[in-house]
């Protein structure tokens, strides 16, 4: 049943994504020399690590970047109204990507490189919005 917080509740994922948020993303990224990529995004419940064999499932449905967040978080906001930009950092390559075994404490290390960048970025979403 429709709730308050989720209503409908099976909204429609058709334009979830704010075309005019995106634009001004790639605008301040662009102000700020960050490279941003658009992509598809495909979302594993976790919170284990994908086995390699939904990796080459996540590509040959037409993923190029795979996580355990974001989607849930777009679909929520997007059936309470919310104008919705997702942005992500890739932190590492997915399983059978590569000859060693993923650790959290890589992905963590990534993040930290990647966050100066990441708040750059997000300070100049908020000046393009005003």
């Amino acid at each position: 049943t429709d709730t308050p917080f989720w209503n409908p509740r099976f909204p429609d994922m058709t334009f979830c994504y704010d075309r005019d948020l995106m634009e001004r993303a790639e605008r301040a990224a662009s102000a700020e020399g960050i490279l941003l990529k658009r992509g598809v995004y495909i979302a594993f419940s976790g919170p284990s690590y994908e086995t390699p064999a939904e990796i080459r499932m996540a590509r040959i449905l037409g993923a190029t970047v795979v996580g355990m967040s974001t989607v849930p978080e777009v679909v929520t906001a997007n059936a309470m109204g919310m104008r919705v930009c997702a942005l992500s950092c890739v932190a590492n390559y997915a399983a059978g990507m590569k000859e060693v075994r993923l650790t959290a404490e890589e992905v963590l290390s990534e993040m930290e490189k990647a966050s100066e960048r990441l708040i750059r970025l997000l300070k100049g979403l908020l000046r393009e919005i005003g």
